[in-house]
């Protein structure tokens, strides 16, 4: 049994919810906020057999696309001024971050 952990951004997260339905995945969603540029997440807790991990990333990587976005750089506050970009950049989102992890035992109560 594997416990399958899934950070996506949220855009990508009701199109992933909806495949993973639809190929009979249970999973909680969890929304989460990205340290980086400080944007909303989902994140997903998939509970699956060990055979049905490559399935699971498959829809993974299927629904959850990177895309180009514009973002406006936050201010540096207290920190090194000297590096702060005061114009917006043009950076890579989406897609998932996903975590594989052992499970040692599973109840359902």
């Amino acid at each position: 049994m594997k416990l399958i952990v899934a950070v996506v951004q949220d855009q990508d997260s009701n199109r992933l919810s909806a495949a993973l339905t639809k190929n009979d995945f249970r999973a909680t969603k969890l929304a989460s906020t990205g340290g980086f540029l400080r944007s909303g997440n989902t994140t997903f807790l998939i509970g699956t057999d060990d055979s049905l991990v490559p399935k699971a990333l498959e829809l993974i990587r299927e629904n959850c696309r990177s895309r180009d976005q514009m973002v406006a750089p936050v201010s540096p506050m207290g920190g090194n001024a000297d590096s702060y970009i005061p114009y917006p950049v043009e950076v890579e989102v989406g897609g998932a971050t996903v975590f594989v992890l052992p499970i040692e035992h599973f109840h359902h109560f």
